[in-house]
């Protein structure tokens, strides 16, 4: 619906989907087997080269690594840097039958999952501040992530990096308080043949394909396909979904020389499904529907349709140096009519308006530089010299109803209503012109000093950041003088680590970052526009453990960021305030008994506004972020049954203001979601299936999942939902 089937992206991508044959299996594990034939899976660190693109090897069971992508840096342990980084497998994926990146990130307490402004968009929070999807990187290069929801199908890593991340991934948008890296899936030594099948209430079935293959004498050839189709009703009323992915990921690893290629190509469409309830205009929080129904329209949707791709080099120049390089380009494409309830009383009654959307962005990103290692004496280097940036072109064109020709609706009795025509019009909808252009630029310098047989470690590091901001008319296309913004700087890092026993690192850091700032709303007078530019600090203190079996961090941490508000007389959205965060974090997993695997993480948070309109909201907290969160994950292996496990999850979310004020609060809430896990073996134990039952929010629990940053929309909680699955290795 939203792109030509001829266009070039997609006959390329679909040419290589339909073409090629492909591998996995988990290199990054071994699998071994106990007297009493229970599969254990233990954590290998063959091959692994600190800073390379090969990934961390995950731990114990295959489903958590202990480290991960610090943008230019590569991929690194946690144990050995001044940063908190953690990674989600694909095993974990599977396992957990996590659809979309919020069903992964639900594992960390550190990351919050909320709905985009008025739309079907997964947003995150890390450490209280936003990152938006657009923001996140694959493979370290930022602005080719598919828009607004990202299916999990073609990923191998969900990597998770909290804190100020300014130095790692500099060129990257809105992540103050952390980053989230996905890994594309390669293949890898042990041939891979994967058919699945699976089914959520209430009625999407989904069938997805993953082949893998190495050829060449030494498997020097890797090439992997990922292919998706579902389709159906969601949990909630009248809310049909459909998604298609496919992806393609080639590689060569030479001696000296390692390469890789991935493209992808992702559609999403959402009909009919609620996209949140409007409370800027009421000073309460209404009372909660039924979470599975559908207080929306038939009529909005959202279509979203996304080609991306990158390509990567490594090249080893000397035992000591290495040469590494990395591009790739995205273009998204997003028609949608968006309806939400503005709300008017506490009986229900909600006017229902109508926005419709029609928005392009094409963004291209890059990186290349130089590491190496050497001594000074009793002193270890190891150095980094890069350079990396992204560009980003955006194409909005959007036409509204009128406040008065609204129809009425209610959210708890919801009648079906004609869909209002459009009043106003912002630009030439159907052949929408620039309306914003950013580009992000720095230089990476870094070194990390060793000394003690590197017990100790110490990284100095700076960025020279330039950001670059130009805003255009949607109407005519001339440039909008009073919304340009430049700006470049030196943003200085540097952190230390020390290991007084190998399975203990205690570590402190601190760093800045310089970055675009968000796009103002609708509402405002600057609608649409880029507010300028963001310098955010951060200061972070923690402990690290691994002990072979059980791993965790506990950080305490402080980031203060330049925040946006919209002004009540203006009408003007900018960045006139600032929010300071200190928190607590603290992250445990492993398998302290033999069979029982555990996954935890709370976070204690300040999230204080000391800069806001004349002072009015000192010192109250931000909006949408809670001063506790709580995620604790557990598998069983259940004896006497071969291949049984019992799997369960608690999230626990504290209450959070839903308005500068703190007038207006959103309760607490907790979740339980509960599952079974069954591994057949077949055919004299050569091919594998395994079926998967769970159910997410086993005690339908109706609650207020989040409020979105300024307040203006609140987002009904998932309702109990049933999920099947199975999968079958030739």
């Amino acid at each position: 619906m939203i792109m030509n089937s001829s266009t070039p992206w997609r006959k390329t991508l679909l040419a290589l989907a339909i073409g090629t044959v492909a591998h996995s299996a988990s290199a990054e594990s071994q699998t071994q087997q106990t007297s009493e034939d229970t599969i254990v899976v233990q954590a290998t660190d063959s091959g692994f080269t600190p800073g390379g693109d090969a990934l961390v090897p995950a731990y114990l069971d295959g489903q958590v690594a202990h480290g991960g992508r610090l943008g230019m840096l590569g991929e690194q342990k946690a144990m050995d840097v001044p940063f908190n980084v953690i990674g989600y497998t694909a095993k974990s994926v599977q396992d957990q039958q996590a659809k979309t990146l919020a069903d992964v990130v639900s594992n960390d307490a550190g990351v919050q999952a909320v709905q985009g402004f008025g739309n079907f968009a997964e947003t995150y929070r890390i450490r209280g501040f936003k990152l938006d999807g657009d923001d996140m990187t694959m493979g370290g290069l930022p602005g080719i992530v598919p828009r607004q929801v990202v299916d999990t199908q073609m990923l191998e890593r969900v990597e998770v990096f909290k804190g100020a991340n300014g130095l790692l991934n500099g060129a990257a948008g809105s992540g103050v308080g952390g980053m989230i890296n996905l890994e594309p899936k390669h293949a890898e030594d042990t041939p891979l043949t994967r058919v699945g099948v699976d089914y959520s209430s209430q009625s999407q079935i989904g069938g997805s394909l993953d082949l893998g293959r190495r050829f060449g004498d030494d498997n020097q050839f890797g090439t992997r396909v990922n292919l998706l189709h579902r389709e159906g009703d969601a949990a909630v009323d009248d809310d049909h979904r459909r998604t298609t992915v496919a992806s393609v990921g080639l590689d060569y690893r030479g001696e000296r020389v390692r390469t890789s290629l991935d493209v992808g190509y992702q559609k999403k469409t959402f009909h009919g499904g609620n996209m949140g309830i409007k409370i800027s205009k009421v000073d309460f929080i209404p009372d909660l529907p039924d979470a599975s129904h559908n207080y929306s329209q038939q009529w909005g949707y959202s279509d979203i349709e996304n080609e991306f791709g990158m390509a990567r080099a490594e090249v080893d120049i000397t035992d000591a140096w290495t040469a590494y390089t990395a591009f790739g380009a995205q273009h998204s494409h997003e028609v949608g009519l968006y309806t939400t309830a503005d709300m008017i009383n506490k009986d229900g009654d909600a006017w229902m308006g109508r926005l419709d959307t029609n928005r392009i962005i094409d963004a291209f990103s890059g990186m290349a530089g130089v590491r190496g290692n050497f001594d000074t004496g009793v002193v270890s280097h190891k150095v980094n010299v890069g350079y990396s940036a992204v560009t980003k072109k955006d194409k909005t064109a959007w036409r509204s109803t009128a406040e008065a020709n609204r129809p009425l609706s209610n959210i708890y009795d919801t009648p079906t209503l004609d869909r209002p025509d459009y009043n106003t019009v912002g630009g030439n909808y159907f052949d929408p012109l620039t309306t914003a252009r950013n580009r992000t630029q720095g230089w990476l310098l870094s070194d990390t000093l060793g000394v003690l047989d590197d017990s100790v470690l110490f990284t100095v590091a700076a960025r020279h950041q330039k950001v670059v901001v130009r805003n255009y008319s949607n109407a005519t296309g001339a440039e909008t003088v009073t919304a340009r913004y430049t700006e470049s700087r030196w943003m200085p890092t540097y952190g230390i680590v020390y290991k007084p026993w190998e399975s203990v690192s205690l570590y402190a850091n601190h760093t800045e970052a310089l970055q675009p700032g968000s796009n103002a709303p609708k509402d405002a007078a600057n609608a649409f526009e880029s507010v300028g530019i963001m310098h955010s600090k951060q200061n972070e203190v923690g402990v690290k453990v691994d002990y072979g079996r059980v791993g965790g961090t506990l950080a305490l941490f402080e980031i203060k960021k330049p925040s946006a508000f919209m002004d009540a007389t203006t009408k003007r959205y900018g960045l006139d305030g600032e929010q300071r965060n200190r928190g607590v974090e603290l992250n445990v997993f492993g398998e302290p008994v033999l069979g029982l695997r555990l996954n935890g993480s709370t976070t204690w948070l300040d999230p204080e506004m000391t800069k806001t309109k004349d002072g009015i909201n000192d010192g109250n907290d931000a909006i949408g972020v809670s001063k506790f969160y709580m995620a604790l994950g557990a598998e069983y292996d259940i004896k006497p049954v071969d291949g049984l496990t019992a799997t369960a999850r608690v999230n626990h979310t504290g209450s959070q203001y839903a308005n500068a004020a703190n007038t207006k609060k959103l309760d607490s809430y907790t979740t339980l979601d509960l599952g079974m896990r069954y591994r057949m073996r077949l055919n004299q134990a050569q091919n594998e299936m395994v079926w998967r039952v769970g159910v997410d929010n086993v005690t339908d629990e109706k609650y207020w999942s989040g409020v979105e940053d300024l307040g203006t929309y609140v987002f009904v909680g998932e309702p109990r939902t049933l999920k099947v699955s199975m999968s079958y290795d030739f």
